[in-house]
């Protein structure tokens, strides 16, 4: 099959751009999700972003349904949520399977979920390091919060008793947002 010179210059032209567009290395993280699907970070760069450590027997487990409400309301504006479960408070169902049945049937949870991780100490996944060095601040408990900024490399920690309705997370995405 024959490419016509434009779409080639076109073609060579997009990857080109493309191959310049390096992932801030804060995001360049692969995981599987709870389904096991894999999932790239690098993928949602330029977005805010909004990390999670869960665990489904958890005082702020209800949580979870706050987290769903800010993903549903500003999902198609940019915002990305994505929750990693963790055992690491010993708070956590023992399997993928039971933690995604736990978030899909008690709390509807439609955004990203990865597989169990350690979120603290040196076993912690990368992100987690990364968010940590970053923000100077580890998990101390589950649901603590780390807000990305669209540049990649800000990040703001929220301990578990900020609510994700709290106004200093709601303010700070909607500054981030692309307009309506």
């Amino acid at each position: 099959m024959k490419l016509s010179r434009h779409l080639l210059a076109t073609l060579l032209l997009v990857m080109a751009a493309g191959a310049g567009a390096a992932c801030p290395p804060l995001l360049d993280a692969r995981f599987k999700t709870l389904q096991g699907e894999p999932f790239d970070l690098c993928q949602h760069a330029g977005k805010p972003i909004l990390v999670v450590n869960t665990a489904s027997k958890c005082g702020f487990t209800p949580q979870f349904e706050k987290l769903e409400a800010l993903y549903r309301k500003y999902k198609d504006r940019g915002l990305l949520v994505i929750g990693f479960p963790s055992n690491d408070f010993k708070q956590e169902l023992a399997t993928n399977k039971e933690i995604g049945d736990f978030c899909k049937l008690t709390y509807m949870v439609q955004f990203p979920m990865m597989e169990a991780s350690s979120v603290t100490g040196s076993s912690a996944n990368p992100l987690f390091q990364r968010l940590t060095a970053a923000s100077d601040t580890s998990p101390k408990w589950n649901f603590y919060k780390y807000l990305i900024a669209p540049d990649g490399k800000t990040v703001t920690a929220f301990n578990s008793r900020v609510a994700p309705d709290d106004a200093r997370i709601v303010d700070q995405i909607e500054a981030w947002l692309k307009p309506r």
